[in-house]
């Protein structure tokens, strides 16, 4: 539970999308993935329905294991 509270407080801090998220983490992630399929499709101009996830779960929690995205 601390670490689902320090990944919300992490990201109302920076006030943007985080670039890794740790999916089980969050109290409802279907409505997180949802949201973010709406806002692109809202974005781009394109169907709700023609929007669909690519997801890469991985095993670490370690942010720097991600080199793209390291802060």
């Amino acid at each position: 539970m601390k670490e689902r509270v320090v990944q919300l407080v992490n990201w109302q801090e920076l006030l943007e999308t985080p670039a890794v998220v740790w999916i089980s983490g969050l109290f409802n992630p279907m409505s997180y993935l949802t949201a973010i399929m709406q806002v692109t499709a809202r974005a781009a101009m394109l169907p709700l329905d023609d929007m669909c996830l690519i997801t890469e779960v991985s095993n670490t929690k370690d942010i720097n294991e991600f080199p793209t995205f390291a802060e």
